[in-house]
């Protein structure tokens, strides 16, 4: 097939996309597909303009944000929708039930599956889900890879509480979440599939490299500052698990995944506690598809290789899509 990779330039002069792009093309052409790459930073008519050249028979959508707009996955997939082009990951409202971090919670509920007490702080009101408990971990409602989470994150009173929520208004224009802390192990689990997913074996975050008595967190530092020591201090590993803690893992996973209504492949966040309560704490959609990333790495495990992944991805895709049409 034809198929056109869509994603994000950090600028509208900047040349270098994200490493992934490339390997994603490369699988692709592994498996005899001719792939294009198409890099907008935030030109819509850019992007209709370069689909249309191109006619391509699928578009593998990694387009995480458009121009500066971290939140603008969701306007993307609803243009293909309406230009008619077959593309991977979710939908329009399935991205946006996603991404609003508390109504996603609520669809939890409806589940009965754990997550933790919550409030969302709203310029205009309080919204709760529960009797919060300190300390609280507070970040912006919509954002996603870390965006807005530090060490200040982690609050321990109603002081503390009240500034973090007043500058994610201010800097992130976005609502403030604020959950209660989980301490445990924290596991990622990567799933695969539509009508019957399968769940990938947990990968875990190693903290042990952290200063003692950092709080146990992904920030933004750790996810993307190299030099930090936060960075450097945590790592993410293939656990060897007893197979019931892993099947229960896999269970919440795929609990969380069809209830959030993932399409084609996505990533879910949890939390393990002493008392071997599961939390899921967030459910990634079009989660990051870096050969070294957790989801990539947990599939090779689970005996799929990265080209092997990517095509799966991509009749995943067509499968749905023709079901649809």
């Amino acid at each position: 097939m034809k198929i056109t990779i869509i994603t994000y330039l950090e600028s509208e002069t900047a040349k270098e996309h994200d490493v992934v792009v490339d390997q994603v093309a490369a699988a692709l052409k592994a498996k005899k597909h001719v792939p294009s790459i198409l890099g907008v930073h935030g030109d819509v008519r850019k992007l209709i303009s370069g689909l249309s050249r191109r006619k391509p028979d699928l578009v593998f959508n990694l387009m995480e944000m458009f121009g500066t707009n971290v939140r603008a996955d969701v306007p993307v997939a609803g243009l293909l929708d309406l230009l008619g082009y077959r593309y991977t990951g979710g939908g329009p409202a399935e991205l946006s039930l996603r991404q609003d971090k508390g109504l996603a919670k609520r669809a939890l509920a409806f589940e009965k599956i754990l997550y933790p007490d919550f409030a969302v702080f709203s310029r205009e009101d309080l919204e709760t889900g529960g009797n919060l408990r300190m300390p609280l971990f507070v970040k912006p409602l919509r954002a996603d890879a870390s965006i807005g989470i530090g060490t200040n994150s982690l609050v321990h009173d109603a002081t503390s509480l009240m500034k973090r929520v007043i500058a994610i208004h201010e800097k992130f224009h976005d609502a403030a979440l604020a959950e209660e802390y989980i301490e445990g192990r924290e596991f990622y689990v990567g799933v695969l599939g539509n009508r019957e997913p399968i769940a990938f074996p947990p990968a875990e975050m190693d903290f042990s490299g952290l200063a003692e008595g950092a709080p146990h967190i992904l920030d933004a530092k750790a996810k993307w500052a190299k030099d930090s020591a936060e960075y450097k201090g945590t790592r993410s590993i293939m656990p060897d698990l007893p197979d019931e803690l892993r099947a229960r893992l896999q269970k919440v996973a795929l609990d969380a995944y069809r209830a959030l209504r993932v399409r084609d492949y996505g990533r879910v966040d949890l939390r393990l506690t002493d008392t071997g309560e599961i939390y899921v704490i967030e459910v990634n959609a079009n989660c990051y598809l870096e050969r070294s990333g957790e989801f990539a790495v947990a599939a090779e495990v689970a005996g799929i290789g990265y080209d092997e992944l990517i095509e799966r991805i991509v009749d995943l895709a067509v499968e749905r899509s023709s079901k649809q049409e």
